[in-house]
């Protein structure tokens, strides 16, 4: 774990930063290692990695809470608390943390034993992420999607074991199943035994004599599956959908990682949108403004009628309770706000001139309030 940086730090955040930050984060970093666009790039791969890493522990409530209070030891599940026993850390984990520390074991005599529960002990899978684009009304209504995804899966011949079916796999005779060779090196200040992973096996502790034919020994085969994803209602740009236990396969028995969706939606020509709720401009006409009229308002789920009362000024804003997007967590509709925008006629033909010049001849300054109310400004400013 001392290797490992801040997962805040990774995602370029603050301690106690919000789900919301936390998401946006992990998009932006995750599109900007991601392997697709970094093509044989090994530094963005790792990158990657930690990315994801860093996202599946802050985006779960409660391994981000373990985290908070006590770093990366609170999230390993190599790590105990709670005394020598009991599932707590035992000896060999104590001696462990020394040996992390001194660079080997501690024990054996001096600064030796081993380390090879740790090397041994189960890892999750790699987590994976892709970004898909939605229409608006499937954000608005949610929806159902298949998605294809080429990973690494547990090969089906060997059940992920490595080995040709009806072998098995030896214990390694140069460590003798630890995964650890120890040396010992003389100095003037004493004996100093060191502890590494064996160059035999790998850490692993057994040898594969008879690889599978199918996945050379891995365990893992590369396959296109597909995916079906649950898209809420409600759901926005940015928003991230994990579906756990749908990522890479796990080293030696661990978990497989996740599979993080994330939606991108795309505008409509209509409705703008702000969290929950919506916005829309409808024209209307001089007739219309200044005696009022029934208007036909599209929704989401509809068309609605209107009442625009006579006298209505130009951007006046209308609010339609409920008619805005649902909230993907409470499920509850935002609102529709309308503005009326005027539209003044364009090429008029001559008798349509007459008719509107008939109208201003027929309405005086009392007709309208601000540009009388202006008017008289502007008299008093130049008295």
């Amino acid at each position: 774990m001392a290797d490992k940086r801040d997962y805040y730090e990774v995602l370029g955040l603050q301690k106690g930063a919000s789900d919301d930050e936390i998401k946006k984060a992990f998009r932006k970093m995750a599109m900007k290692y991601h392997p697709d666009r970094n093509p044989g790039d090994k530094e963005a791969e790792e990158k990657f990695k930690e990315v994801n890493e860093a996202y599946g522990i802050l985006s779960d409530p409660d391994k981000k809470n373990k985290y908070d209070r006590f770093g990366h030891a609170g999230v390993d599940p190599n790590a105990g608390f709670g005394g020598f026993g009991g599932g707590g850390a035992g000896f060999d984990d104590i001696f462990d943390i020394f040996g992390n520390m001194f660079g080997g074991g501690f024990g054996g005599g001096g600064f030796g034993g081993g380390n090879a529960r740790r090397r041994n002990a189960p890892m999750k899978g790699r987590d994976l992420q892709k970004a898909i684009t939605i229409t608006f009304e499937e954000a608005a209504f949610g929806t159902k999607k298949e998605i294809s995804v080429t990973k690494y899966v547990k090969c089906s011949t060997c059940n992920g074991d490595g080995t040709k079916p009806g072998t098995e796999k030896k214990t390694c005779p140069n460590c003798g199943g630890s995964g650890q060779v120890h040396t010992v090196q003389r100095t003037p200040f004493g004996q100093f035994q060191s502890t590494g992973p064996c160059p035999e096996c790998g850490g692993k502790g057994t040898i594969i004599e008879t690889p599978c034919d199918d996945c050379g020994g891995t365990g893992k085969v590369r396959k296109t599956i597909k995916i079906n994803v649950d898209i809420p209602a409600g759901v926005d740009n940015d928003s991230v959908i994990p579906i756990r236990g749908q990522g890479e396969p796990g080293e030696n028995g661990g978990p497989n990682g996740d599979f993080y969706v994330v939606i991108s939606v795309k505008p409509h020509k209509l409705f703008k949108r702000d969290r929950d709720d919506l916005y829309l401009d409808i024209p209307i006409t001089f007739g219309q403004a200044a005696l009022g009229d029934e208007i036909t308002v599209p929704t989401l789920d509809g068309k609605v009628s209107y009442k625009v009362p006579a006298g209505t000024q130009p951007n006046t804003v209308f609010r339609l309770r409920g008619k805005g997007m649902p909230n993907v967590r409470t499920g509850r509709n935002g609102d529709l706000y309308v503005k009326v925008t005027l539209e003044v006629p364009t090429k008029l033909s001559s008798k349509q001139k007459k008719a509107v010049e008939a109208m201003e001849d027929a309405l005086d300054e009392k007709c309208y309030q601000k540009k009388s109310g202006f008017t008289e400004r502007v008299k008093e400013l130049f008295k």
